[in-house]
């Protein structure tokens, strides 16, 4: 009995932690809705390299990294950054409202240069804004394409970038960095060599600004400015930030899922959980009668502890995954059933009500064992696929199947047993056989 009580208060802290995880108003713990229950952009983007070329060892997984930087960075909440076979990135960003910027933004490639524009002045300058421009980085110098190609030096690269930021001045916006030691030695060098010369600031080819040296940079801090709306700097800093792309990408595909549609499928999803959990808890009652009862007390208590979990650790649910929730619900009822039906050949071989739930429960263990472990060998075996084939459909699906699979255990091993020996041990059952369906 005491071992019992212990038990009880075990179960009754993991009941308050998960409601108040569980609590609308919890600013600590969200519920992260996915792109088809919120609405946003997917986009399938692959690398855009000659036909037969090889891409090195590590470079996806360099491009993955960047990429959710990126996102990150425009501020988009649990985005989804997953390779698709071995030359292309799937890419969900639940929220987003403005696809085209934020496909712009993760997909340039965000190589940024600096080049010495000794001999022209600012008007001719000026003219080069825009222009696209070749890179030969075997010597590093850069050749515009018009009809008078001229060969200009490139002075430094965005590799030696510290920090990016986006600054406002009389409403007009630019983008402040800091360079590494090695990079502002560079910069102070040729800056106070090159003072009344145009150094202009390149980006992916083209030129973007063409700022005059005006004193002697030696902080190692500059300015980028230009003619930035609040977005366009934003976009700056946020692919500078978080650097260039060693390989160039281009949008395979690309839908933006509308919020209206993606409310309609929470709606529709939280009314079918709803429906679903009610005809489980009158099943359950209506045929194992008493222990039915206690199955549904533990039953709410696995659905409070599994979308806690949901929330605390954090997992997205998108509508496949709020499906694997749902099955995990039949699995969490499975486990009763499967103990119910021992708990009554017990009973009806005259064993007593205290002895035939603790047999009950011991031989149904290991039916139960077998076919949750087969569950979750099958759920790594999901996950392994939408990871490797980018179908993030499938992984979130598993995902929320195995949490749920795994607090089924708990209920089933812990919970379901503590309240039956808690409620029925004080009955008489001879008297109220009926209440067992016996």
């Amino acid at each position: 009995m005491k071992t019992n009580y212990r038990t009880v208060a075990l179960i009754l802290v993991v009941l308050a932690l998960s409601i108040y995880i569980n609590l609308p108003n919890n600013s600590r713990f969200q519920t992260h809705l996915g792109l088809d229950l919120v609405g946003g952009v997917q986009a399938l983007l692959e690398a855009d390299i000659p036909e037969g070329q090889e891409i090195p060892s590590g470079t996806m997984s360099n491009v993955i990294q960047i990429i959710e930087n990126r996102v990150n960075g425009l501020g988009v909440s649990e985005a989804v950054v997953q390779q698709a076979g071995s030359t292309r990135v799937l890419v969900e960003m639940p929220g987003q409202t403005n696809p085209e910027q934020a496909l712009t933004t993760i997909g340039e490639t965000g190589e940024l240069e600096f080049v010495d524009f000794s001999g022209l002045s600012y008007d001719q300058a000026a003219n080069l804004v825009d222009q696209t421009i070749v890179t030969d980085h075997n010597p590093v110098t850069t050749v515009f394409t018009d009809t008078t190609p001229t060969v200009f030096h490139t002075v430094m690269t965005g590799i030696s970038l510290k920090n990016v930021g986006v600054r406002t001045d009389n409403n007009r916006y630019s983008v402040a960095f800091e360079l590494d030691s090695a990079g502002a030695k560079t910069f102070s060098e040729f800056t106070s060599s090159h003072v009344g010369s145009i150094l202009a600031i390149v980006l992916d080819k083209q030129v973007i600004s063409v700022p005059r040296i005006d004193d002697a940079i030696t902080t190692g801090q500059g300015v980028i400015s230009g003619d930035f709306t609040v977005e366009e700097a934003n976009k700056l800093s946020v692919q500078l930030r978080y650097g260039s792309l060693p390989i160039p990408l281009k949008v395979v595909t690309s839908q933006t899922v509308g919020p209206t549609l993606g409310q309609d499928s929470l709606n529709k999803s939280l009314n079918a959980g709803i429906i679903g959990l009610s005809v489980v808890i009158l099943f359950m009652i209506g045929y194992y009668r008493l222990p039915g009862l206690v199955a549904d007390l533990a039953l709410l208590c696995y659905a409070l502890i599994t979308f806690a979990l949901f929330r605390l650790i954090p997992v997205t649910l998108t509508l496949p995954g709020i499906a694997g929730f749902v099955l995990s619900l039949g699995v969490a009822v499975d486990a009763n059933i499967l103990i119910f039906e021992r708990l009554k050949e017990e009973l009806r071989g005259g064993k007593s009500l205290h002895s035939a739930i603790d047999l009950g429960w011991k031989r149904a263990w290991s039916s139960i064992r077998d076919s949750n472990f087969s569950t979750l060998i099958t759920c790594g075996i999901l996950y392994w696929f939408g990871s490797t084939f980018g179908a993030s459909i499938v992984k979130g699906f598993s995902v929320t199947l195995a949490l749920g699979v795994l607090v089924s255990m708990f209920t089933a091993i812990v919970v379901t047993r503590t309240f039956l020996h808690l409620i029925l041990d004080r009955i008489n059952f001879t008297a109220h056989h009926r209440w067992f369906g016996v």
